[in-house]
This record gives C-alpha cells, structure tokens and sequence, in this order.
C-alpha cells in the first residue's frame, strides 16, 4: 500500500520534469559584433542579468578575426526564451550605437549620434535562425501562420528565400517594440516546438572567413567552434578519405601516429558539433584512422561534449606540418558531411514541391 502511495506521489512530478523538458527551447540569433558587446556587457554583466531574470542559459559565439556576425544562442521555457529575447531587444534599442552594423562611423561618431537615437527609436530587429525544415511551420500554408503572428503581435517579419552558406538554416528577420517581439518569439517558439523533431540534422549555421589553399583551388573555412591554423599546399585532399588506397605524396611512414622523439610536438585543440562527430570518426573508426593515418598526428576524441554547446572537443598531437594535415581532412570530412546533407535537404524540398504542384493540378481539374 505504501509502494502504491509513493508511486502516485512522484508521478507528478516525474510528468512534470518530462513536461518541463518537452517545452524547453534553443532559439539562435545572428547579432553584429557591436551589438554582441551590448548583449554581454562589460565583464558579461549584462547577459549575466539576463540568466539571472529569465532562467534561461544564454551566450554568444567566439569571434571570428574578419567576420562581422556573431550567433546568440539562448535556450530554456519558451516563456524564458520570449523573455530573454525582449530584454536583448530593450538592450538594442536603448543601446542604439549596437546596431550600426558596418556604418562606416567612428566611434565618436556613434556615440554623439546615440542619445538621439535612442530618445526617438523605440523597435529593433532580430535576425533569427529558423531551420529550413522548420520554416513551413513558422510561414503556414499560403503564408498564413507568419501573418497571424504579424497581426496579433503587431511585428513586422520578413523570411529569407536562401539558405545560410554551409547550413540548412535561414534568416527571419523580426522587427518591432519590445512588447511586440515578446508575443512574436512566443508565438514562433511555440510553433518550434510543436514540430521539433522536423529540425532533426540540421546544420547550424557558423559565421566564417573562407580562406583558399595556396596554389589550388578546393579551400576551408574557418568558424568560431574550432583553433584557427595556417594551411599549407598538400598534394591531395579529403577526398582520399573514401580511397584509402590511393597513394599519396605525403603519406607518412609505418607508425607514424606517434611523432619522432626529437620533432617539435604541438598540441591543438577543435570543437566539433556532437551530430558531426559520427561522420569523422566512420564505420568502426575507419575515417578517423584514415585521418590519423595520412596525417600522421595522434587525434583524440571526448567522450562528452565539453560545454553548453553540445560540441565535443578534438585534441590533435603531432609536427606542426602533421597537424595541419590532420586539420585539413578532419575539415575536409565535415564539409563533405554538410554538402550531403544539404543535398538531402534540397531533394526534400524539390519532392515537397512537386507534391504540392501535383495536389494544386488535382484541385483545378477537380474544378
């Protein structure tokens, strides 16, 4: 009788943990590195305040030498989220000079032009990050599920029609008073979180720097997840990574994963997206023995992501040439894994409208 008395005891609250967990949301921005500044304030105070009144964790990726955007990541209840969000709105607006992307003005300039601004400007906008899987959801058929939140929230939003260069994500841009971006992101969170399981595989999206090989034509980008390195002229690429028996001219000798004893030996650490690792380390490990065995480094993988972030760190050992290579295939493999999965996502999206060309020519015959 006991057990049956403890059993009804905690089932609400284990529904209710499975509830809270079921509602929690990961909503990504794209904010400019002077409106980043704002955001976290000096000495992360501001973003600290944020956490502390929403509940909500929330942070802002590294930056990128030569890259203008950063990603605001902020994840929590979508009552929190919605929150956070207006609050982050207030900071813009209040903070004007934040949103003076790439003006062109001095900081002088900026700050002499600010009280004015701020006196007169009351809306802002946020460039949010919308999983392409996911924008049907947010649109609705015939657009209309992104003019009821217009309506109701009294927000202007604009979709963009192309994908972010190396992701599945696009930019909904979202654009009004504080209130009104409060009711818009509860709206739109709540409508992301209804159909969740459709953002399975996205590829986020990461602000990057493309840098092309010397002397050839295939290059890499560089992104805030992971060290920056400088690439040199290898005489094959991540391609060989599918014909390990392909000879190659910088094939390191038997054993090479452990450095020479007398060779400077350098340590450098990556982060990669936890649904990525897969794809790099292969079929019972082939590819990243493949990596280590061109390479000649020794790679090591954790066993759990390191942060927040989801993301699982890389420790590469070896010369700094060996470590280059390695740094090149591993990604070399990733850009491969993201090309495949675009290429999904666009057949996806060509059968979904042929199916829906197929339904509209049913409907006219039919009238």
């Amino acid at each position: 009788m006991s057990e049956h008395q403890e059993d009804n005891t905690t089932a609400p609250e284990q529904h209710q943990q499975q509830q809270n967990e079921e509602d929690q949301l990961t909503l990504r921005a794209l904010v400019s590195t002077r409106e980043a500044g704002v955001i976290i304030g000096k000495g992360g105070k501001n973003v600290a305040e944020l956490r502390d009144a929403t509940g909500v964790k929330a942070g802002v990726s590294k930056v990128v030498q030569g890259v203008h955007d950063r990603v605001l990541t902020v994840s929590g209840t979508l009552e929190g989220v919605a929150m956070a969000y207006s609050l982050i709105a207030r900071t813009m607006i209040d903070n004007p000079v934040a949103a003076n992307t790439m003006d062109g003005n001095t900081s002088q300039d900026a700050s002499d032009s600010a009280p004015n601004a701020a006196a007169t400007n009351t809306v802002t906008t946020l460039r949010l990050l919308i999983s392409h899987n996911l924008m049907g959801t947010v649109i609705g058929r015939q657009g209309a599920k992104i003019k009821h939140i217009q309506d109701n929230s009294g927000v202007r939003m604009t979709a963009s029609k192309t994908l972010l260069p190396q992701s599945t994500e696009r930019v909904v841009e979202v654009r009004g008073t504080v209130e009104a971006i409060l009711q818009a992101i509860s709206e739109i969170g709540a409508c992301l979180i209804e159909d969740k399981d459709r953002a399975y595989g996205t590829i986020l999206y990461n602000p990057t720097k493309v840098t092309t090989v010397n002397d050839r034509r295939s290059s890499f980008t560089r992104t805030g997840n992971g060290s920056d390195f400088n690439q040199t002229d290898f005489s094959t690429s991540a391609s060989a990574l599918s014909q390990p028996s392909r000879r190659t001219s910088y094939q390191p000798p038997p054993h090479s994963q452990q450095p020479p004893l007398n060779a400077d030996v350098r340590t450098q650490q990556i982060s990669i997206p936890s649904d990525m690792v897969g794809c790099i380390i292969g079929k019972g490990g082939s590819k990243i023995s493949e990596i280590r065995r061109l390479s000649g480094s020794h790679i090591s993988i954790a066993k759990t992501p390191h942060d927040d972030s989801g993301e699982r760190m890389f420790t590469i050992q070896g010369t700094l040439e060996s470590n280059e290579r390695a740094l090149y295939l591993l990604y070399g493999q990733l850009e491969n894994e993201k090309e495949r999965r675009l290429r999904g996502v666009l057949q996806q999206q060509q059968q979904q409208e042929q199916q829906q060309q197929q339904q509209d020519d049913v409907l006219l015959e039919e009238e």
